[in-house]
């Protein structure tokens, strides 16, 4: 559930300068950090309107002005990126913080370590957040991870790692809000994973075996974040059962809205192919 932690994270404190980088799977990460609907989905859709023009996909949508770095469809990719902006806003010494979204399985890659690293040798403003979905495609965690949990990893390069439950939205904000602190004060990075879970099999393509049990994937629904949080905020009477409602429809309407402006919103002509190749 990468929106509930994006979320999470986005509240713990994080201004708009302050830079994210995300995953395959980065549209709650987009949201949370302030994208416009509008403008995500058509990209989604490949239209002229989205943010890339249509050219980057689902998989690497970007809006520099927000401080979303894009999107990454390699594993791993984005770390060694947003370590360097946690370089960038170091130097820059505006007290900006840089924050690198990725999952269980880039924990393994070469790229996690090399970032972590560098970034606890020169105390970087980072927060290095591992949603674990507990599968790599259809590969149990177990079978791939040589620990028990990816924070353990953190003690090898001397910095501070965390788990917390993924699908608590206020546990993991207030793990996050730690992390920025510390960050923001020149103590350098934290290493936070999140206990999650995939609904949805790893592919929507048909024919593709999903290994996990119907008990298992329903354990992991009674433990969703938003009726968790909803169910918290309703017994302290921080949100009311009409009110809650009422902000559910209006964010359907919003995501209505914004399918319908990707579906009416035009095609990339041909001779735009060869645009934004280089830099201005």
């Amino acid at each position: 559930m990468a929106s509930s932690t994006a979320t999470s994270v986005k509240r713990a404190k994080l201004k708009r300068d302050d830079q994210i980088i995300s995953t395959h799977r980065g549209h709650g990460h987009c949201i949370a950090k302030g994208a416009d609907l509008k403008r995500m989905m058509a990209e989604l859709y490949g239209k002229r309107t989205g943010y890339c023009k249509g050219k980057g996909g689902s998989m690497h949508i970007a809006d520099f002005s927000i401080g979303m770095l894009g999107a990454n469809g390699i594993v791993a990719g984005g770390i060694p990126i947003i370590t360097g902006a946690g370089l960038a806003a170091q130097l820059e010494g505006r007290g900006r913080v840089a924050v690198s979204f990725f999952g269980d399985g880039a924990s393994n890659a070469g790229p996690f370590h090399e970032s972590l690293n560098i970034a606890a040798l020169w105390k970087l403003p980072m927060l290095y957040v591992c949603e674990n979905n507990l599968y790599g495609v259809n590969t149990p965690v177990a079978d791939s991870v040589s620990v028990k949990d990816v924070t353990e990893r953190a003690a090898a390069y001397g910095i501070p790692g965390v788990v917390v439950d993924g699908n608590d939205v206020l546990a993991v904000y207030e793990v996050a809000e730690a992390a920025v602190q510390r960050a923001r004060a020149g103590q350098g990075p934290t290493l936070i994973e999140c206990k999650t879970y995939r609904w949805r099999n790893h592919t929507e393509i048909q024919g593709i075996p999903d290994p996990r049990s119907p008990q298992e994937l329903d354990e992991w629904k009674d433990r969703d974040p938003v009726a968790r949080l909803v169910s918290s905020l309703t017994e302290q009477n921080l949100l009311t059962e009409d009110a809650w409602h009422k902000l559910d429809a209006a964010i359907l309407q919003e995501i209505e809205d914004a399918v319908a402006f990707a579906q009416d919103s035009p095609f990339p002509e041909l001779d735009t192919a060869v645009e934004d190749v280089f830099a201005d």
